[in-house]
């Protein structure tokens, strides 16, 4: 007995040591493989030099730096009162102290004086001398007079090219800024892809969506730079990730969230100038800091003197002339590509037609007539929610309208890919689920909602963003912000219902007789050269499920070459159709697989 238990022990002692050998051989094992597969990165480390400590010591000195002159900022725009002067200076610049509201051309502009050379004497050449000196006067004080012709209120084409045109320093200083920031981008560009080039060992894949990425930020952030105008052409293309591509539109949606706004005693003091009247005669509470900024304004939260909760909309200051000077530099630029590529339409429209559009959304005075007109329209359907607008409330740079509760399809978005749920959590994977199904009710009533307003009522909204939508807690979708409204006449309407159905049919000729009754097609055009380029573009409709799979966003790209090339007409009210569709396939599908199909309900209702 005392033998066996002798054996046992040895054997015990024996397994031991060998498991601590075997263990030291795998851990030996490990390390000269970890050493083998570092030696590339130390090599490359060897040859550059490793400046990873380095590069944290510049990064906190960097961010230490960049506390310090926010701080100092802050102290000089308080000390030195430098926003006023800044305002001052804007205003010389612009001439803005020679404008005159009130200023009528006179129905005769003088002309300059011509040689006059008689024999005359003393007192005629004296006379004459009165004469010519009270020409040169007139010629001097007409041309000084234009400098005081005010910004047109409503836009129009020759009006600001003749405001501009007595403002050169204006444009050119705009067009520096403007080429420096895209340089600058450029550059920032250029050294990334560098550094990404001196990086060992990295998927292809990976470095080109993190590429796209970004440029999408770099383009994010110089859009930002540039202002208003900008932001607003960067929001558009953020719903169109089928041009832009999914990486750089995933960047620039966050136009949508990240716009700075400008400081709360300047919004009051619109508010208070606007209304005629300080704060407190109509309000009981503004919230202290907006509840979003968006590019030409920022809203506020707040309660009437009778205890309605409203949300009251601040147009940014000096937003008009920056943005129709922005319109003109566009403008100026599609006439010299116009002349460049000798094409015989003009695409200074395009640009016309986007000063119209802009100009309109800075009177809050038509926004909020194109609510009240889209509330009476839509009151009638229970899955949608319009806020009304309080009228006495509301001015050219100020608009009070009823505070509407509800999540947008971005924060529905977010819950849905949540990565912070645990496992076992019944109630948060709840959470997850119902956020989902909330996401893709939100998606049926945005397709019914866009049915129902370009088929039946014909008052569309124009910009239906995610940021313009909300899903209420009785579960309708809630519409926001009304500055573009589309209308449509009747004849439009059916020519349009019909181009869908001719769409999904795959029948192309009779697409092209209908958008001839939208009247976009020019009178002599070869309606059979272009059905053949329409067939060969879009060839036959892919049927999925035994349901047409059609793409909007695809279709409207195939047709819009088709367009350029036989120089298709674009009426406002197309341009604005086209843009609300575009606006709400991009902004609804998700790459990540929460779509407009998932919910069953966009093919349904396009063949129905």
């Amino acid at each position: 007995m005392a033998l066996a238990t002798s054996l046992t022990a040895s054997m015990s002692v024996t397994s031991l040591r060998e498991s601590r050998v075997l263990k030291t051989t795998t851990y030996r094992r490990k390390q000269r493989v970890k050493q083998q597969q570092q030696q590339p990165q130390r090599r490359v480390q060897a040859f550059f030099g490793n400046f990873s400590h380095f590069g944290d010591v510049v990064r906190r000195d960097m961010n230490f730096l960049k506390k310090g002159v926010q701080r100092g900022v802050e102290w000089a725009n308080e000390t030195f009162r430098i926003p006023q002067v800044k305002k001052a200076v804007d205003d010389v610049v612009w001439l803005r102290n020679l404008e005159d509201p009130n200023f009528s051309p006179p129905a005769q502009p003088p002309v300059w004086p011509q040689p006059y050379y008689p024999a005359l004497s003393g007192m005629d050449l004296m006379m004459a001398d009165l004469k010519a000196l009270e020409a040169y006067v007139s010629y001097f004080y007409y041309q000084s007079k234009k400098w005081s012709k005010p910004l047109p209120e409503a836009y129009d084409a020759e009006e600001v090219a003749d405001y501009f045109s007595h403002r050169p320093h204006v444009v050119a200083l705009r067009l520096l800024e403007v080429f420096s920031s895209f340089a600058s981008a450029a550059i920032r560009i250029r050294m990334a892809g560098l550094k990404k080039s001196l990086r060992p060992g990295s998927s292809k894949d990976i470095d080109e969506n993190l590429s796209q990425y970004n440029f999408g930020m770099v383009l994010k952030e110089t859009m930002l730079s540039l202002g208003p105008t900008f932001i607003k052409v960067g929001q558009s293309l953020s719903t169109r990730p089928d041009i832009i591509g999914p990486e750089i539109s995933k960047a620039l949606s966050e136009l949508h969230d990240q716009i700075p706004p400008f400081p709360r005693p300047l919004a009051m003091k619109i508010i208070e100038e606007e209304l005629d009247s300080p704060i407190g005669s109509f309000f009981s509470y503004i919230s202290e800091e907006p509840v979003a900024a968006a590019s030409f304004g920022q809203v506020y939260r707040g309660c009437t003197l009778n205890g309605s909760d409203v949300a009251v909309k601040v147009q940014r200051p000096n937003l008009r002339h920056v943005v129709v000077r922005d319109v003109y530099i566009l403008r100026l630029g599609l006439g010299l590509l116009q002349k460049i590529a000798k094409r015989k339409s003009d695409p200074r429209l395009y640009a016309d037609e986007l000063g119209k559009g802009l100009v309109g959304e800075l009177d809050y005075t038509l926004e909020a007539a194109n609510a009240s007109q889209f509330l009476d329209a839509h009151s009638h359907f229970s899955f949608m929610q319009v806020p009304k607008v309080f009228q006495h409330l509301t001015r050219k740079r100020a608009l009070t309208m009823e505070w509407m509760a509800g999540e947008s399809s971005t924060d529905l978005l977010s819950i849905t890919k949540s990565s912070s749920i645990k496992h076992g959590s019944k109630y948060l994977e709840r959470q997850k689920v119902d956020a989902k199904r909330r996401l893709l009710d939100l998606v049926n009533k945005g397709v019914e909602a866009s049915l129902t307003q370009l088929l039946e009522t014909g008052i569309l909204h124009a910009d239906p963003h995610p940021g313009n939508l909300r899903y209420t807690a009785s579960g309708r979708i809630g519409f926001l912000d009304f500055g573009l409204l589309c209308r449509l006449e009747k004849k439009h309407q059916f020519a349009m219902l019909a181009s869908i159905v001719h769409i999904v049919n795959g029948d192309w000729s009779s697409l092209l007789q209908a958008l001839t009754e939208m009247d976009v097609v020019r009178p002599g055009t070869n309606i059979r050269r272009v059905t053949m380029d329409l067939e060969d573009a879009l060839g036959e409709v892919e049927l999925k499920d035994g349901i047409p799979d059609i793409k909007f966003s695809r279709v409207l790209g195939k047709i819009w070459s088709v367009a350029l090339k036989y120089h298709f007409r674009m009426p406002p009210y197309y341009t604005l159709v086209l843009r609300s569709l575009a606006s709400l396939e991009g902004g609804f599908e998700q790459k990540e697989g929460i779509s407009v199909g998932e919910a069953g309900t966009f093919h349904e209702s396009w063949c129905n």
